[in-house]
């Protein structure tokens, strides 16, 4: 079992950029596939990026290739997402999601571990 914490999530203005964290205190969190999802007020749930266990692959649906950035440190047991070039439609709850396996489909649902999320919030 893993816990997962997600920070960073606050209110930026358009075109900025922002850091997002998902931790763990526990050893486990090494063994497992990180992703990030995101969801926006009355939409569903959506998957932005992937990293393997190692750290050495990463995976994004093409929808959110280019703005996206999934990193990780094992030493510390964070994962990070950067997003560059934040808008309003960046708005939502951001939430990690480890699983034993490394997800490559742009239709992945998520591990069975989440964290509680984090807001991020883009005025225009």
């Amino acid at each position: 079992q893993v816990q997962l914490v997600e920070s960073g999530g606050r209110l930026v203005q358009a075109g900025g950029s922002l850091r997002l964290s998902c931790s763990s205190s526990g050893r486990s969190f090494i063994r497992y596939a990180i992703s990030w999802f995101r969801q926006a007020p009355g939409k569903e749930r959506t998957f932005i990026a992937a990293i393997d266990a190692s750290g050495e692959s990463t995976y994004y649906p093409d929808s959110m290739k280019g703005r996206f950035t999934i990193s990780r440190d094992s030493a510390k047991n964070t994962v990070f997402l950067q997003i560059a070039n934040l808008g309003p439609e960046d708005t939502a709850v951001y939430y990690c999601s480890a699983d034993p396996q490394f997800p490559i489909t742009s239709g992945y649902l998520g591990g069975n571990y989440w964290g509680q999320g984090t807001q991020v919030t883009v005025s225009s």
